[in-house]
């Protein structure tokens, strides 16, 4: 017995486990379900403690460049505290409530490119923790799912969608990246504005929604960015004329003026929202310095049902996507030592 536990010290003959979600798509602010799955070792152990993570793929941008890295936004203690006996067979279930900024990382069956999981760490006494890594799906709301639907049916074609780490000052952002979602304009506005961006901040009450456009540049004026920001409710999403609710927050943005804020950005509707030279979000007297997060520009790739202009482009982030996903999680899975006994 000495033996198998200077063993399991050392992470061989330790317990395994295996999480299994119930949901293959949740939303945010919605309930995640499902259970931890644990076989016991070569000898018996303490499970002191189940901790799940989310975590999530951002990018962050630094003076000598742009980072990945992975962002634990949210953990949730599940279970432990009991002796798991050698080769038992043991399942702990959870319920668990996303934060209601989750970003989206699909749309009607489309990828987004986001790479979102849940990560699983078992907290073993006397042996090496061992670790499990899941992909997260995440389904807009219905106001989000109806705003990109007007997106695309205005004409407007999905170019990229990431996470960025940093902040939108004047908001009431909870997490500490945001999700920009990169719209290329419809034909009626390519010759006005480069792209748009668009953020939602969903929380209980409704939806905050920022926009951002990289208007082009005048015969005598240099282009710049506009932010505009909007508050709508969750309720009575399917019953609101969104494309003209859309197409009067565009107009808004192509007809603002070139009065630049600090960081050469125009503000739309009193918004303190702008972004610093590093590309991160801060805000002037902001009461919050909340975090900025939001599906921009993925919508489009959810082209057929939302009638969203794919094409090449959607094709290669969804390809992009399945390859980083595979990289984010096997690289995750040897660190933590993955569903096998090390």
């Amino acid at each position: 017995m000495v033996f198998k536990r200077l063993l399991g010290s050392m992470g061989v003959g330790g317990p395994a486990v295996d999480t299994v979600l119930d949901l293959a798509t949740a939303v945010p602010g919605g309930t995640l379900t499902g259970e931890v799955r644990l076989t016991g070792g070569r000898a018996d152990f303490d499970i002191e403690h189940i901790t799940l993570e989310l975590v999530a793929r951002v990018e962050a941008e630094h003076d000598d460049g742009e980072h990945k890295g992975t962002a634990v936004f949210e953990r949730f203690h599940v279970g432990g505290g009991f002796r798991l006996a050698e080769g038992e067979q043991r399942t702990v279930p959870f319920a668990v409530t996303l934060p209601w900024e989750t970003p989206i990382t699909q749309l009607h069956g489309q990828p987004l490119g986001m790479v979102l999981g849940v990560r699983t760490e078992l907290g073993v006494a006397g042996a090496k923790d061992k670790g499990d890594l899941d992909p997260l799906a995440v389904g807009p709301l219905p106001v989000q799912e109806a705003i990109l639907e007007a997106f695309g049916q205005l004409g407007f074609g999905f170019k990229s969608a990431d996470l960025e780490y940093g902040r939108i000052g004047g908001t009431g952002q909870q997490l500490p990246f945001y999700q920009e979602l990169e719209l290329t304009p419809a034909p009626q506005y390519t010759h006005q504005v480069n792209e748009i961006e668009v953020t939602f901040l969903a929380n209980p009450g409704g939806m905050e929604i920022v926009l951002e456009a990289d208007k082009r540049g005048g015969l005598f004026s240099g282009g710049h960015d506009v932010l505009g920001r909007h508050h709508v409710s969750h309720e009575g999403a399917t019953h609101r004329d969104w494309n003209a609710v859309v197409g009067s927050w565009i107009s808004q943005l192509i007809d603002a003026r070139t009065a630049h804020g600090p960081h050469g950005h125009s503000d739309v509707h009193g918004s303190h929202a702008h972004k610093d030279e590093h590309g991160h979000h801060g805000g002037h007297d902001s009461h919050h310095s909340g975090h900025r997060s939001g599906p921009g520009m993925g919508t489009v790739v959810a082209a057929g049902a939302a009638g969203l202009a794919v094409g090449v482009v959607g094709g290669m982030v969804a390809a992009e996507a399945v390859d980083e996903i595979g990289d984010f999680f096997e690289g995750d899975d040897e660190d933590e030592g993955g569903n096998d006994e090390a």
